[in-house]
C-alpha cells in the first residue's frame, strides 16, 4: 500500500527550492535529506518524490531529471528524486531535489504526490498512536453507534492532527484529532469513536 506523506506546491525562490505540504506526521524523518520517496502513479503535473532516507522514485522508467536548455524540449519528472536539503520555514517544509536547478525545472513538480510503502513504515510504539495509513478509510461513528462518514486523510495543523472527515452527502469536515473529542480508534473493528461537540460538523 502506497501512503502519500506529501505534496509538492510553488517553488520557493530561484534555486530550485520547492514547498511541499505536510502529510504525515514525521515530516523530520521523511523529509531528511538522502531520503528517497515515489510519486503515486498516476498523479499530476509531472511527479516528483521526496526521500524517506535517501531518493525519491517516481513513474517508473522515467528518466532521471535533466534541465533542458531546447525550446520546446519538456522536463521529465524522473522515476526517482533525492532530497538534496531540507528545511521548515514559516510552518512549511522546503526541499530542494538533487538535478532540480532553478525555478523553472521546480515549476514542473508541482501538485507531485511523495509516497512510502506502508511495508517500509515501523508500527509506533504507543498503543495510543497511528499512523496516517492506519486511520485511512476506518468508518467514523458517535458513541451511540451513529455512521458519520469515513476518515478520508489526516491534515496535520500545528495545533494538532486533523482527521479528515468525508460525510455520506460528499462533503468534509474536520476533527481535531484529540481524546476529548476522539476517545477510542478501534483499529480491529475499522472504526473510529467520534464524540463531536455541536455544530463541530457543521463549520
Amino acid at each position: 500500500m502506497q501512503l502519500v506523506v506529501g505534496r509538492i506546491g510553488k517553488p520557493h525562490g530561484v534555486r530550485g527550492e520547492v514547498t511541499v505540504e505536510v502529510r504525515t506526521d514525521e515530516p523530520e524523518a521523511r523529509f531528511a535529506p538522502g531520503t528517497v520517496l515515489r510519486t503515486e502513479p498516476g498523479a499530476t503535473p509531472p511527479t516528483a518524490s521526496p526521500r524517506s532516507s535517501g531518493v525519491l522514485r517516481t513513474e517508473p522508467g522515467a528518466t532521471p531529471p535533466t534541465a533542458s536548455d531546447e525550446p520546446g524540449v519538456p522536463f521529465r519528472v524522473p522515476a526517482e528524486l533525492t532530497i538534496e536539503e531540507s528545511r521548515f520555514h514559516q510552518g512549511r517544509v522546503l526541499i530542494a531535489f538533487e538535478g532540480i536547478p532553478d525555478r523553472n525545472t521546480a515549476e514542473a513538480l508541482r501538485g507531485t504526490l511523495l509516497v512510502v510503502d506502508s511495508a517500509d513504515v515501523t508500527p509506533p510504539d504507543d498503543p495510543e498512536e497511528f499512523h496516517d495509513h492506519q486511520l485511512v478509510g476506518l468508518a467514523v461513528v458517535t458513541p451511540a453507534g451513529e455512521r458519520l462518514g469515513e476518515v478520508a486523510r489526516i491534515d496535520h495543523a500545528p495545533s494538532s492532527d486533523l482527521l479528515v472527515l468525508r460525510r455520506p452527502e460528499g462533503r468534509t469536515a474536520l476533527i481535531p484529532f484529540v481524546r476529548a473529542i476522539v476517545p477510542e480508534v478501534d483499529l480491529a473493528g475499522g472504526r473510529v469513536i467520534v464524540d463531536p461537540p455541536a455544530g463541530l460538523l457543521d463549520l
